[in-house]
Order: C-alpha cells, then sequence, then structure tokens
C-alpha cells in the first residue's frame, strides 16, 4: 500500500468517525422511509391503502404489463411496468395472492420515463397488478401469471 493512499483513507475515515460522533451524520437519517404498513398488508387493497393513502383506482389501457403467462419458478418472475401516461410519480408492483401482495414500489422523478423492470416472487397462481399514480390518481392494470413451482416457500 502507498503512503498517500494509506494517509487519504485514514483521513477520509477520521471524518466520518467525527461526524458521527458530533451527531451530524446519524444512521437513521440516511436511510430510505419505509412504508410499513404497506409490506404489512395481507391483500392488495390494504397494500394500496397503506403506500399511496387510498385503494380507489381506475382500470387503463394505457399500463402495459409484461410478464410471463406460465412462471415456471415463481421465486424469479421478471415483470416490466410501462404507460405513456404523463406526470406518472410512481409505479407499484402488487403479486394479489402473495402472503405480502406488495413486492415493489418505484417513486419517478418528475422527467422519468413511466418505464420499469424487476424480478418477483409470487407463491401460487394470481394476478399481477400494477399501480400508476399519475396526475395524483390511481391507475391499475392486471395480468394473470400461472406459477407452476412456487418461490414464496411452495
Amino acid at each position: 500500500m502507498k503512503r498517500r493512499s494509506f494517509l487519504k483513507g485514514t483521513l477520509a475515515g477520521s471524518t466520518v468517525a467525527v461526524a458521527v460522533g458530533a451527531g451530524l451524520l446519524s444512521p437513521r437519517s440516511v436511510l430510505a422511509a419505509w412504508p410499513q404498513g404497506a409490506f404489512d398488508a395481507k391483500s392488495a387493497a390494504d397494500a394500496m391503502s397503506g403506500l399511496f393513502g387510498s385503494a380507489d383506482n381506475t382500470t387503463s389501457g394505457e399500463i402495459k404489463i409484461k410478464a410471463p403467462d406460465i412462471a415456471e419458478n415463481g421465486a424469479v418472475v421478471p415483470v416490466t411496468v410501462e404507460t405513456s401516461m404523463k406526470d406518472v410519480s410512481s409505479i407499484a408492483i402488487l403479486a394479489e395472492k402473495n402472503g405480502t401482495p406488495l413486492a415493489a414500489n418505484f417513486e419517478l422523478s418528475a422527467t422519468a420515463k413511466g418505464s420499469v423492470s424487476t424480478r418477483i416472487k409470487m407463491g401460487k397462481t394470481s394476478d399481477v397488478i400494477a399501480v400508476v399514480k399519475s396526475g395524483g390518481k390511481l391507475y391499475t392494470a392486471r395480468k394473470n401469471v400461472k406459477v407452476t413451482i412456487g418461490g414464496c416457500g411452495g
């Protein structure tokens, strides 16, 4: 190890330690917000209420869900949600019959394209629900995914 690298690392570590010791940097303040009620919900409607404050939604044809018709392994189900709506502020993905229906929630900036892609776990065959918050209103779309081997302990 070179002397300069060692000194830079020591100085950086010392600076962080002083900031933590002075209370300027606390681990609690750097953690992301956690919608505990939404993740503890046992139904899709309760998850939407916990996440958005309301379960009132409108079905929309402008939301496209790309997911397999048959998922051979429920532990890894690829899901892509795209929308052409304006002012999209968030996109959530729910697996209706999972023990915990809320699989993912994405907060988007004002300039972001309304498109997300992830992999979710599904315990059994059910609808995958995409919830798009646009202009302060909730819009949904559904797609049924058949699971042959459960990914949530099944």
